[in-house]
């Protein structure tokens, strides 16, 4: 349908978007958005500590068992269609084939809107370099003169959602998304990820904080939302307006 509404949600690791943007995914997708979730890696080098304590581990098992994970967490979101690119982690490199692939999946979702990590991480590069690459194919997606004939990209809103410890890394939400009707799809999400249960509770909490935030900004006591839980972001480009 030409008038389907999309998101792309491009992370890093296997388990990335279901803490900073689950409830965003599962209300876009209740709304009648189409959201695919493109994993850059599966993070089984360095986001799965437990998996590889692991006796007999080994590094397609490990692999398997996060792609396991990130299936029934998006399945949870009721996610329109999850991908993996499979291109390895800490480091996270893609070379220019994978980054054309990339820009082949941008242009065959045509996204209403983006969604990745901050652009400076200095405790896990490979956040920022995903959202580094997430910029340049989102560049090439729009040039007319990339693969001649395909439908280019418009100018989709690319969305930071919130690094793991905010304070160092220069990230400044401006949009607070309310998910409380979402919250028990994201919970449910949030517990496939089995590889790690010390970030359960620690990700609640946030939502809940985010939730506090959205109360004060919509108005507060004098008649603000009574969101419960809420996510945010960071938008990187301006927005073309009407009114404010």
């Amino acid at each position: 349908m030409a008038d389907q509404k999309s998101a792309l949600v491009i992370s890093a690791h296997a388990a990335d978007f279901v803490w900073r943007c689950g409830g965003a995914i599962a209300l876009h997708q209740e709304k009648g958005y189409d959201v695919t979730i493109v994993c850059l890696s599966y993070g089984e080098r360095g986001e799965s500590a437990k998996l590889w304590k692991q006796d007999g581990a080994s590094l397609e098992g490990v692999k398997a068992a996060r792609r396991k994970e990130a299936e029934a967490a998006a399945k949870a979101l009721d996610a329109h269609d999850i991908r993996f690119l499979d291109a390895g982690d800490y480091p996270l490199e893609l070379d220019r084939d994978q980054k054309f692939a990339l820009v082949d999946i941008i242009r065959a979702v045509q996204p209403d809107f983006m969604l990745s990590h901050s652009q400076y991480d200095p405790y896990n590069t490979d956040h920022s370099y995903a959202t580094s690459v997430a910029m340049e194919c989102r560049m090439i997606a729009q040039a007319w003169g990339h693969n001649p004939g395909e439908k280019v990209l418009g100018a989709p809103q690319l969305y930071l959602f919130e690094p793991h410890q905010t304070e160092q890394m220069g990230w400044k939400p401006d949009v607070f998304l309310d998910i409380t009707s979402v919250w028990d799809k994201k919970r449910a999400a949030i517990e496939c990820m089995q590889g790690q249960v010390h970030l359960w509770n620690y990700y609640t909490n946030l939502a809940e904080n985010r939730a506090n935030h959205f109360r004060r900004n919509s108005g507060g006591q004098s008649g603000g939302r009574n969101a419960e839980y809420a996510e945010g972001f960071q938008s990187i480009y301006p927005r073309t307006v009407d009114v404010l």
